[in-house]
């Protein structure tokens, strides 16, 4: 399926096919991009996923949308401006919640509570709408991915994005977790990527291998840096290995490098004493 693409416009529902509408959230920022995409997906039954943050303009748009219809929200992770909108929404629409319980860190949503907590390659059905769970921890310990069973149609959440690649920000975050869940993802049939942020992608086979090459050619860059620098803290380290970086986007590049070196320690790589780092020689 070649799907189409449209302008990403906030609080305006986007028709993408037959059964899908894309509804961007008013947040646009530098983390989020032009806004968090939430979907409506309709096949007799309504089902919105990613209702994204709790707005009072945005909750009252998804409740006008919903128009009495809405049977679940289905939320790929417990990030603010992912989840927030599911519990109030829920109060007012009556539909049921489903996803996993946040983790006890700062940048979870700690008011997320589903209704019914998924399990991975759990299929869900709502009238004629087929859709499986898949977990996929990396980005977050407790994401999923949603498979749209008639169309192929893949909702990564924060997963996999357009335009960027994602923070993996310890000590949720796991780069090994992540590059396993994008591996993981190439044995479903997925004929389009339904970003939490930006336009869809399309050769989803070659939007994962892209992603975990990268991962990996940034991997191979840190070790190159750490020899050279080695024993040397994450600060030290960092304008280094991300020489390439706006250095107003070194703060952020700092959780994902804090990833790679967790990832190079879980491999037997790399070890930290006194928070300098050093490669096993």
């Amino acid at each position: 399926m070649t799907a189409p693409t449209s302008a990403l416009e906030p609080s305006t529902p986007t028709r993408l096919d037959e059964w899908v509408v894309r509804h961007v959230a008013p947040n646009a920022g530098m983390m989020t991009g032009p806004g968090t995409n939430g979907y409506w997906v309709d096949g007799g039954e309504l089902v919105l996923i990613d209702p994204g943050p709790a707005m009072p303009d945005h909750l009252a748009t998804l409740e006008q949308v919903a128009n009495g219809r809405l049977k679940a929200i289905l939320v790929t992770h417990t990030h603010r401006d992912h989840s927030p909108a599911a519990m109030p929404l829920a109060e007012r629409t009556g539909a049921t919640v489903y996803g996993m319980p946040p983790p006890a860190t700062p940048e979870n949503d700690q008011h997320f509570r589903p209704d019914e907590m998924l399990r991975h390659n759990q299929t869900l059905r709502f009238g004629k709408l087929e859709i499986t769970a898949i977990h996929t921890p990396g980005h977050a310990s407790n994401h999923l991915c949603f498979l749209l069973n008639q169309n192929g149609m893949l909702f990564t959440g924060d997963h996999i994005m357009n335009g960027s690649t994602v923070v993996i920000a310890a000590p949720d975050g796991n780069m090994n977790a992540y590059l396993d869940s994008l591996r993981l993802l190439k044995s479903y049939p997925v004929d389009v990527i339904a970003p939490g942020h930006g336009e869809l992608l399309n050769d989803p086979e070659s939007v994962v291998d892209w992603i975990i090459a990268h991962r990996l050619q940034r991997e191979a860059k840190v070790i190159e840096k750490l020899l050279a620098l080695q024993p040397c803290t994450i600060d030290e380290l960092l304008p280094a290995a991300y020489d390439e970086v706006d250095a107003r986007l070194l703060p952020i590049a700092r959780y994902s490098l804090q990833a790679h070196l967790g990832k190079l320690a879980e491999d037997g790589r790399a070890v930290v004493d006194n928070d300098c780092w050093r490669l096993v020689a």
